[in-house]
Formats: structure tokens, C-alpha cells, sequence
């Protein structure tokens, strides 16, 4: 499994993290999100590499901005 990490803008409070966490978590392939309020990341490990458009559009379903 490989680690990736992403940028996600708008994130604020606790619940931000926990929306983007169960979000990304939801994605076949992907398992141990950890979400930074501070950075504004995500880090996951995928069993294989997710296309782009599939972590935008979980991202943006939510409310946030997915940066990369």
C-alpha cells in the first residue's frame, strides 16, 4: 500500500476533519485517513493509485475544496 497525501481547503473544526475523513474512507482502496486541521491535509494509504476526479468529487460532495 502507498502512502498519499492531499490538500483539502475549508476545513475549521473537528467536525471538518471527521466529514473528510469518513468521506475519503468510503473510497474502494482507501484505509488509514488521517486528516490535519493545522495543514490542511489528508494522508491515506490506497492499495492502488485513486484517480484524481474520484478524491475531488468525494471532497467536493461535502463541501470542501480539494487542492491535490
Amino acid at each position: 500500500m502507498a502512502k498519499r497525501t492531499i490538500t483539502v481547503k475549508g476545513m475549521s473544526c473537528g467536525h471538518c476533519v471527521a466529514a473528510v475523513s469518513e468521506a475519503l474512507s468510503k473510497i474502494p482502496g482507501v484505509s488509514d485517513v488521517t486528516v490535519d486541521l493545522t495543514f490542511g491535509t489528508a494522508t491515506f494509504s490506497e492499495a492502488a493509485p485513486v484517480d484524481a476526479k474520484v478524491l475531488k468529487d468525494a471532497i467536493e460532495k461535502i463541501g470542501f475544496e480539494f487542492v491535490g
